[in-house]
């Protein structure tokens, strides 16, 4: 049952990451272009609705839907960690014309070359959990 919970959420985001045209290859294209504020409009809508949903959690001391406490660990506080991660996201999401949410939006929506930039994803993770203990953390 709470795989069916999870798989009616995926389905709905899929759908509105289609329709508000968040897995558009020309709207990600047209925003590292700065031409529009569509896609800067979504990300900054989601950026705020996970703030207030995180300071919710906090405050209402919620459960996640296997009934144990929802726990926020804080991270290392590093630079040089968030900055080449971001470069490696951000040159992938533009080759690519999407990030992982989009990537399967995608697949769903019938756009079938986007099978490669998914195995590239899968291969991209494959290789870091086997180089995560050499890289630095």
């Amino acid at each position: 049952m709470k795989n069916l919970l999870f798989l009616l959420i995926g389905t709905f985001f899929g759908i509105v990451m289609f329709k508000s045209e968040a897995a558009s290859w020309f709207r990600i294209y047209e925003m590292f272009q700065f031409k529009s504020f569509h896609m800067y409009g979504i990300i900054g809508s989601a950026l705020v609705l996970g703030l207030i949903i995180v300071q919710v959690i906090k405050r209402q001391e919620l459960n996640h839907i296997g009934g144990s406490a929802i726990e926020f660990i804080p991270k290392e506080r590093s630079f040089s960690r968030y900055m080449y991660g971001g470069i490696l996201f951000g040159l992938g999401w533009a080759l690519a014309g999407a990030c992982p949410g989009p990537m399967f939006t995608l697949l769903g929506a019938g756009f079938l070359p986007i099978i490669i930039v998914i195995a590239g994803a899968l291969a991209g993770t494959w290789a870091y959990g086997l180089l995560k203990n050499k890289l630095p953390h």
